[in-house]
């Protein structure tokens, strides 16, 4: 049996550090490129979500390097992903690909069931040695949230352009060949040093854009243009709403072992979207009002188009803007967006946010661009 999975950003090192840990055999998928979108978008119907197309387009890339099962999450409506897993097992059957696909879904329900999927994974290994590479995996996780948290920091102050990004390149090229979870903290450890080793300039007060939106566009660079790259390019520092860790942590283990969860965006959006409509719609309306309160200069909305979750959260934001006086730009994303486009809307959106401060600090005076 060899095991592949879904690519969405960094998840792929924290399910190879958690595979390695329990010596299962898998291939991991090539990095997303315009070939894995052109093949999901080929053979995945035409109003499908982007992720769903680039999802088959990562299978069929693992399956032609020798892969012959397929592990992914599960999900709930009426956000679409709940139908991920059938409807790719249909498309993947069509196009004559012989293949397990394991749905790895919330234990909520048939935890025999979940159990049975989980043994069938890891062999006669004992489940105990099981949850210790869960820990282990979970630990990944957070190191590299942190990691790229710190990568947002220093980006927009280096004093040398292009440093921050020569290290993460670095980093993630070494990734791959280091094997086990506690190698691979140890280069994440060492990647941190080198980040905060970078000479940075104190003097610098950049803008500040929290990114939000469904979960899929946010953490995977190829869907968004790598859109912390290019604005700590531009000199703007970078919050991340969604990531793996907290994926992990509150939306799997402690929904799993109905443990208290930390999720202060849900008391944030109370006023605008009182309950959880599926996907991550009540996050994108918490994190914006909470990136407000923050005094960040904006946020930018990130969606595959047709998402519906998205498009509700969307039409609330309005009032978020005009309510707490904050920027919001929308991003709706699909095999058809072009790079170019989507760069100058944020190019805009940035020079208007920096006018707007600017204003703000000459106390309301009218200011003309290049002033």
């Amino acid at each position: 049996m060899k095991v592949t999975f879904p690519h969405m950003g960094n998840t792929c090192i924290v399910v190879k550090a958690l595979f390695e840990y329990l010596d299962i055999d898998f291939i991991t998928p090539p990095v997303c490129s315009k070939r894995t979108l052109e093949l999901g978008t080929k053979y995945a119907p035409e109003l499908a979500c982007l992720p769903l197309k680039i999802n088959i387009g990562n299978f069929i890339e693992s399956i032609e390097k020798g892969a012959d099962t397929i592990v992914m999450a599960g999900g709930c409506g009426p956000c679409r992903f709940g139908y991920y897993a059938e409807v790719q097992r249909e498309i993947l059957k069509d196009l004559g690909y012989n293949v397990d696909l394991f749905v790895l879904e919330l234990p909520n329900g048939d935890i025999q069931e979940f159990l049975r999927r989980v043994r069938k994974l890891i062999g006669r290994q004992s489940l105990w040695k099981a949850l210790i590479a869960i820990k282990k995996a979970t630990k990944v996780s957070i190191e590299l949230d942190q990691l790229d948290k710190l990568s947002f920091q220093v980006r927009p102050r280096e004093k040398v352009k292009g440093k921050t990004d020569w290290i993460m390149r670095k980093f993630q090229h070494q990734v791959s060949k280091v094997k086990g979870p506690e190698n691979i903290i140890r280069l994440i450890n060492e990647t941190r040093k080198e980040l905060e080793a970078i000479e940075t300039d104190p003097s610098i007060a950049p803008l500040k854009i929290g990114i939000v939106g469904e979960i899929y566009t946010v953490i995977e660079p190829f869907t968004n243009f790598k859109i912390e790259q290019l604005l700590g390019s531009m000199g703007i520092e970078v919050d991340r709403s969604l990531n793996v860790s907290h994926w992990i942590v509150e939306h799997m283990i402690k929904q799993a072992l109905h443990l208290r969860k930390h999720r202060p965006y849900e008391e944030a959006a109370q006023p605008y979207l009182s309950t959880m409509i599926g996907g991550h719609a009540q996050d994108t309306i918490g994190n914006s009002v909470l990136y407000a309160r923050q005094g960040y200069d904006g946020v930018i909305q990130l969606y595959p188009f047709t998402c519906m979750p998205e498009i509700v959260a969307e039409s609330i934001l309005p009032a978020v803007s005009n309510d707490l006086d904050i920027p919001i730009l929308t991003l709706i994303i699909d095999e058809l967006t072009g790079e170019a486009g989507y760069k100058t809307r944020i190019e805009a959106f940035v020079d208007m946010l920096a006018r707007r401060k600017e204003r703000k600090l000459r106390n309301n005076e009218y200011v003309l661009s290049g002033n």
